[in-house]
């Protein structure tokens, strides 16, 4: 009896475009061709008979070295758009093994070099950020943005690779989650235009044999009253999302696996190199999922599978970054991959934090929320590495996370302390402190409809969340990864304001 495989071969997708990127000829082209290159300038490098380019089209950290000769580079100068023809042969220079002579060249967008703002050397990135329309042209953001892409692939293919299912959750919602109350509430901008047509439905629908000589004063004034108030265009108050993770405890009610990644919205007026009002966000919600190791077990491979494929993958940006960024980088990288993630409950971490000796701003105390320089503290000087942080007291947490089942009552020497924690876990990496935050989600229904009273939220608005544990509820739970966060620790960036491509924070939202 004969067994035939019940996978498909694999399949490869041939080029859809004309051109090449300079990634792909650089690696996949025998000296001796000629081919046809399209890039920008990044540097010219003018002598007596030949001009030697870097032409670079973002494809690879490494563009192509063109030689011209017969001065054809006359007056060329960086940030020039070009098309260049010739042959690749081996270069005799160390920075490169392939070079391109060439033997025809078109401009194809002039740049003026005089006011072009990005020269042959290295740019503070505060001046980046002033120019960032451009910045992404310069090595270190195209760099990143690399790193980034490869990311969102990388997370894609460790949860396809679980066998997950994304899903697209909302950017417009009713509901804060978090319970902060920091949220952008959306109000609808009618154009005028919009309100003359809906001021004339208006008028027909009422009165049908009216008159339509209202004089153009009365339309103006009637057109400000039919305005709908902000509140009105969806009939209640309506806010953009701060997390998709109670949209995705409704799908994960019927598909038991699910992730999503969008961006999410937070009104904090923080100007900390740490917070954006727009960013990424990364969460994944599992079904049958009953203990808290098992979510850590998951979270750990997620991140040390998508660490390793840009280990793998991105090798040449990941070099560029720890030469000039972060000399640690590929290190920590090597142990995120290499070693166990240490793991400490709240309780052991204040302890820790106690005894340390260390001279922190903010004393740290049971029932306290950890500080930024508690989390750097443990993950940097204690442990030396990721750590996860589990089990924080109920009352420093949302409604949602389920009540643990120890005895919630401490003698301390002030007395009897409320001890109560709930299944709740922080990642705490190195120079960056909070990376993930993650729970089991409270499923029984007579606890969760104790929270709400508790957290005075209205039992009739998360009468659907309700459902959710009336109708077949299991037990539950996922996390939520900050994606730039994420990108700062596999860069080695200090600002989570210089690894996303358009930053908005407080008082400042270019483009």
């Amino acid at each position: 009896m004969t067994s035939t495989s019940s996978q498909s071969p694999i399949r490869i997708i041939p080029p859809a475009l004309p051109n090449r990127t300079i990634k792909s000829i650089l690696t996949s082209t025998e000296p001796g061709t000629s081919v046809k290159v399209q890039g920008w300038i990044r540097s010219a490098r003018q002598q007596k008979h030949v001009t030697f380019l870097e032409v670079n089209d973002g494809s690879s950290l490494k563009g192509v070295q063109a030689i011209l000769s017969g001065g054809q580079g006359k007056g060329l100068v960086a940030g020039t758009s070009v098309e260049l023809e010739g042959t690749l042969v081996k270069s005799l220079g160390k920075e490169q093994a392939l070079e391109l002579q060439v033997s025809d060249m078109r401009v194809i967008g002039p740049c003026d070099g005089e006011t072009y703002p990005l020269q042959k050397k290295r740019h503070s990135f505060e001046f980046l950020r002033e120019i960032s329309h451009l910045r992404s042209r310069a090595k270190t953001a195209s760099a990143i943005l690399r790193l980034r892409s490869a990311s969102a692939w990388g997370f894609q293919k460790f949860f396809e690779s679980q066998e997950f299912i994304q899903v697209h959750t909302p950017l417009l919602t009713t509901h804060d989650c978090e319970g902060g109350g920091e949220v952008f509430k959306i109000a609808p901008r009618i154009s005028a235009r919009a309100q003359q047509q809906a001021l004339e439905e208006h008028q027909n629908q009422s009165n049908p044999t009216s008159s339509s000589t209202t004089t153009s004063g009365d339309k103006a004034a009637n057109a400000i009253i039919a305005a709908p108030a902000p509140s009105d265009f969806f009939g209640s108050p309506v806010y953009l999302t701060v997390s998709g993770q109670l949209h995705l405890e409704i799908v994960a009610s019927a598909i038991s696996r699910v992730y999503t990644m969008g961006p999410v919205f937070r009104a904090e007026p923080s100007m900390t190199p740490r917070h954006l009002s727009e960013f990424w966000m990364l969460e994944a919600e599992i079904a049958f999922l009953d203990k808290l190791d098992h979510l850590l077990d998951f979270s750990e491979a997620c991140l040390r599978e998508t660490t390793r494929y840009l280990l793998e993958n991105c090798a040449d940006d990941i070099e560029f970054l720890n030469t000039w960024i972060d000399k640690s980088l590929k290190s920590r990288l090597t142990q995120l991959v290499e070693q166990p993630f240490a793991r400490m409950t709240y309780t052991e971490a204040i302890e820790v934090l106690q005894r340390s000796g260390e001279r922190f701003e903010f004393e740290p105390k049971w029932g306290q929320g950890l500080q930024s320089e508690h989390e750097k503290w443990l993950a940097g000087s204690h442990c030396k590495g990721p750590v996860f942080v589990t089990d924080y007291p109920a009352g420093l947490k949302p409604f949602y996370m389920r009540k643990n089942d120890e005895p919630a009552k401490a003698i301390t020497s002030s007395g009897v302390e409320d001890r109560t924690t709930v299944g709740c876990v922080d990642l705490l990496v190195p120079g960056i402190g909070e990376l993930m935050g993650g729970s089991l989600r409270e499923e029984r229904p007579e606890v969760l409809k104790k929270q709400l009273d508790e957290f005075g939220l209205d039992q009739e608005e998360y009468q659907w969340y309700m459902d959710l544990r009336k109708f077949g509820t299991v037990p539950h739970g996922g996390w939520g990864i900050g994606f730039e966060r994420y990108i700062l620790m596999v860069t080695g960036m200090d600002n989570v304001r210089d690894v996303i491509p358009f930053p908005r924070y407080n008082h400042h939202c270019k483009f």
